[in-house]
């Protein structure tokens, strides 16, 4: 069986952690943030660990990286 290929937009996406899980970053950062209060602001700068749910998919997607 042929090796999976990455999927490139997902591994600029998601990187994997030292133990395997999944990280991502917030959306919701590029415009508009007159409207938005500085401790949103502060909070959506850090990533975060995908939820167990979703790392199956990802998984697949970033398999090598």
């Amino acid at each position: 069986m042929p090796k999976m290929k990455t999927k490139k937009s997902a591994a600029k996406r998601f990187k994997k952690t030292g133990t395997g899980k999944v990280k991502r970053n917030h959306a919701f950062t590029s415009h508009l943030f007159v409207n938005k209060t500085p401790k949103r602001k502060r909070k959506l700068r850090k990533s975060a660990i995908m939820f167990k749910g979703d790392v199956k998919r990802i998984a697949q997607l970033i398999a090598y990286k």
